[in-house]
């Protein structure tokens, strides 16, 4: 009797540090799938089937879910970030692309790249609220870390737009560098950073006002970027190189570029601020990237076309 009440409480404690771990959401768009990888151990846990040609990726801890975008059928699928399963398809627009959560969990914002536009859905019943117009071909959607501002990445309009979201209005446009695609900021909400896929560089805004602080070459046709130790270090993927740039965000100083698989499109911060995961659209793979030595530590198999656009990690 002894040892069934001590083995228990072991079990348990199995069972939920398995289910603490963070996992990351890889889509993989060719074969309408998502790879679920164990954020710790760097293994596969699932791979979930989903119509649409999966590309966007936003997690809210808050409700445990995630919500993937899916251009090909316009809306998003919701899944739970524990379970893996998938609780509904969510109707949005004509092609669905960047998504991203509001801090509380209480707000998803999803961009239609053919509409000009960016739907709300609160996310209790999923209940469409408003249709944001914004520029041409909305991709990369970031929110400030207090909720205030939705910024959106305008690719055929070469801007970014802030919106307010105390009352849903358009507060500022400013004008980038050429297509910009993915977006992130910082975690004090100082600064925005955009990658600019037709000028090979990085645009440094200031995320109160947009204006604009810094511009800095990059790679080949950079795509996404993302932000690691303690938002010290800026990585951006570069698709035609095959590489990541990684920059020192005091001094906006390049510290390396990095090598790794073929078209290297969507990226993200594991939770501990160190490892770095890329997703490589040719390769069907991730490569993992040590954040403090700056250099590629593991290659991951996922699936055909892995895209992974958005903030993929569910902690």
């Amino acid at each position: 009797m002894t040892a069934k009440r001590l083995l228990l409480p072991l079990l348990a404690l199995i069972s939920f540090n398995a289910a603490a771990a963070p996992r990351a959401f890889i889509t993989n768009q060719l074969d309408n799938s998502v790879s679920v990888i164990d954020g710790d151990t760097r293994q596969t846990l699932a791979t979930v089937q989903l119509d649409g040609k999966p590309a966007g990726v936003a997690v809210n801890p808050a409700r445990r879910q995630v919500y993937i975008s899916t251009p090909e059928s316009g809306g998003f699928w919701v899944l739970d970030s524990q379970t893996l399963n998938k609780l509904r398809h969510v109707k949005a627009g004509g092609a669905s692309l960047g998504i991203a959560v509001d801090p509380s969990g209480g707000r998803v914002f999803v961009a239609d790249w053919y509409e000009n536009t960016v739907s709300l859905f609160e996310t209790g019943q999923f209940t469409k609220q408003a249709d944001l117009t914004v520029g041409k071909s909305p991709s990369g959607l970031a929110i400030s870390p207090d909720s205030r501002w939705l910024y959106v990445a305008n690719r055929m309009d070469d801007s970014i737009s802030q919106l307010d979201l105390k009352t849903l209005s358009l507060r500022n446009t400013t004008k980038i560098g050429a297509h910009p695609f993915g977006i992130c900021v910082d975690r004090a909400g100082r600064y925005l950073y955009a990658a600019n896929v037709e000028s090979n560089d990085v645009s440094i805004l200031d995320a109160q006002s947009l204006k604009r602080v810094n511009r800095i070459a990059v790679g080949a046709r950079p795509y996404a970027v993302a932000l690691a130790q303690n938002d010290s270090r800026l990585f951006v993927t570069n698709q035609d190189d095959g590489t990541v740039t990684v920059l020192d965000t005091e001094n906006f100083r390049i510290l390396a570029t990095l090598s790794v698989g073929d078209k290297p499109e969507g990226i993200a911060a594991h939770p501990d601020g160190r490892h770095v995961y890329v997703a490589n659209w040719l390769d069907n793979s991730v490569s993992v990237i040590d954040a403090q030595t700056l250099s590629v530590i593991d290659t991951l198999k996922t699936g055909e076309g892995s895209r992974a656009f958005g903030q993929f990690f569910a902690p």
